[in-house]
């Protein structure tokens, strides 16, 4: 059995830099996070155009 988690620890999610939406990060990532929507947007707007 050993070291095993259980499942019970709650994972509180960083909020999104841009939209105050939640993140897929938890809290403890340093670092700006963005939510999975805002992730896209910017991906998009930095994408080589040509």
């Amino acid at each position: 059995m050993g070291d095993e988690t259980t499942g019970t620890e709650a994972v509180v999610y960083a909020a999104c830099v841009n939209c105050g939406e939640p993140t897929e990060y938890p809290e403890s990532v340093k670092g700006s996070t963005l939510c999975p929507v805002c992730e896209w947007h910017e991906a998009q707007r930095t994408a080589c155009s040509g």
